[in-house]
């Protein structure tokens, strides 16, 4: 029989990933400041055409304009703490979904253990 299993992907933090995150962080975060700046000017225009309600009009904006800064504000922690951590150090990256052969027989805990892959510039170091 085969089971779905979560598999946590791991990446070794080297100077090369280290770049690699700080430039997709701030490449986000620029992303975040050109949005937020789209959007306002996008509420001026709409308010200067008074075909909406103002009121309602400034809530869904202001909400759009909150989403964006709270984005910026977490690629900034992202940054800082990128900074903090040394290199050698393991980074969760994400999870995938692998198929795990079950048989009568097997122990059950080593099967359903939580199984890690560990990468380190771009190739798989281990498998654990």
């Amino acid at each position: 029989m085969q089971l779905i299993q979560t598999v946590i992907v791991k990446q070794i933090l080297t100077e090369k990933s280290k770049q690699k995150l700080l430039d997709k962080y701030f490449a986000g975060k620029l992303q975040m400041q050109k949005e937020y700046e789209q959007l306002q000017f996008e509420l001026k225009k709409l308010e200067k055409a008074k075909k909406y309600q103002p009121s309602a009009l400034k809530n869904h904006f202001e909400k759009e304009l909150q989403k964006r800064h709270d984005k910026e504000k977490l690629y900034e922690f992202q940054i800082e703490q990128l900074h903090m951590l040394p290199l050698g150090s393991e980074l969760k990256e994400r999870e995938v979904q692998a198929l795990v052969e079950v048989s009568v027989g097997d122990n059950w805990d080593e099967v359903m253990g939580q199984p890690t892959i560990i990468i380190k510039d771009g190739m798989i170091e281990e498998i654990r």
